[in-house]
């Protein structure tokens, strides 16, 4: 890999973040967030209260990009065919010969936004697994590849829960990300009254093509990687496995459900795209931590026990950072993983 490949992938970055600059206000960690999955192919999962501008963000970053946009509003009446396509009879004119034809849904396109995702019943959510996983569609047993680069950015609202419907692991955990949208500052919301309630508002231009969005993609694959990361980011994941030997002692009456391989996958990305855009050509300790937050909190399933007690995912990854010693090494068990502590 040239240094004039990392060069371009931190301009093809600069680009998309000086646009959106122009447009949102604050967010930076999001954003940048969300940038790394679009580096690495992976899909993101925003997680905020309604006006945090989640809808705003996700679609001025497809203007920055030279691809095709689509938008999904997600209502309880949407139907799988709805999203996906399906097969239209057609009569020839002529001929009368009769023969289907396959109709995109919204989700052919390079960029799709699932806004409000758990607002659709689940059988309309399970069309999209096929999608984030395969890139492609089946319909009529044909199936249907979709554009290259494909990602879903989705929407989620936290507080409202009356007529949604929850998202299962599986799902969840086709998501490289869950991205928290928190509040801005004080000095960011008076920049937003500022911006929103005056004049005209500028609009993001294209800067960056899909060609070198997809060797922007490659560059970041070819970032190295030593034995002993993968031995650390094995020992994030594989810690919060309570059905398993390899569980952090504390983790035991506090976690249902662990991290799967999905997720010691996207350490792995998410560690590398973070390094590429820091200028380095390998991955450090805190490229990976700078992205187990969003790649582990919706991947680990808390107990009643740890609900009661007001713990979150986000707390105990937290933990697992102390605990975990990146320079322990191949240890007895699990690599990277210290002796159990009291």
């Amino acid at each position: 890999m040239s240094d004039a490949s990392l060069q371009q992938l931190r301009q093809v970055h600069q680009s998309m973040k000086t646009e959106l600059a122009a447009v949102i206000v604050g967010q930076d960690q999001v954003i940048d967030q969300i940038l790394l999955a679009i580096l690495t192919r992976g899909h993101c999962l925003l997680v905020g209260v309604p006006g945090l501008a989640k809808t705003l963000m996700i679609s001025s970053l497809a203007r920055t990009l030279d691809l095709q946009f689509s938008r999904i509003q997600f209502t309880p009446d949407l139907m799988p065919s709805d999203i996906t396509g399906t097969d239209l009879l057609q009569i020839d004119p002529v001929t009368n010969a009769r023969s289907f034809r396959f109709a995109p849904g919204p989700l052919f396109a390079n960029v799709v936004l699932a806004d409000e995702i758990n607002r659709t019943p689940p059988k309309t959510q399970a069309a999209l697994l096929e999608a984030m996983v395969e890139r492609q569609v089946t319909c009529g047993g044909v199936r249907h590849e979709l554009p290259n680069p494909f990602f879903v950015l989705a929407t989620q609202n936290p507080i409202e829960q009356e007529g949604t419907y929850p998202l299962p692991e599986a799902q969840l955990d086709r998501f490289m990300f869950q991205v928290q949208v928190g509040y801005p500052s004080a000095q960011e919301e008076r920049e937003i009254l500022r911006r929103t309630t005056g004049g005209e508002v500028r609009e993001p231009q294209r800067v960056v093509s899909a060609a070198e969005l997809l060797e922007a993609q490659k560059t970041v694959r070819s970032i190295q990687i030593a034995d002993s990361m993968y031995d650390y980011i094995l020992a994030l994941t594989r810690g919060t496995r309570v059905k398993s030997d390899s569980v952090l002692p504390f983790l035991r009456d506090l976690v249902t459900w662990g991290a799967g391989p999905r997720a010691s996958q996207y350490l792995v990305l998410g560690a590398k795209a973070h390094a590429a855009l820091h200028g380095r050509e390998h991955v450090a300790v805190e490229d990976v931590r700078a992205v187990v937050h969003p790649v582990l909190r919706h991947r680990i399933v808390t107990s009643f026990a740890a609900a009661a007690e007001g713990i979150t995912s986000d707390i105990l990854i937290d933990r697992m950072l102390k605990e975990i010693d990146p320079a322990a090494g191949i240890g007895a068990g699990l690599p990277g993983i210290p002796a159990a502590r009291s």
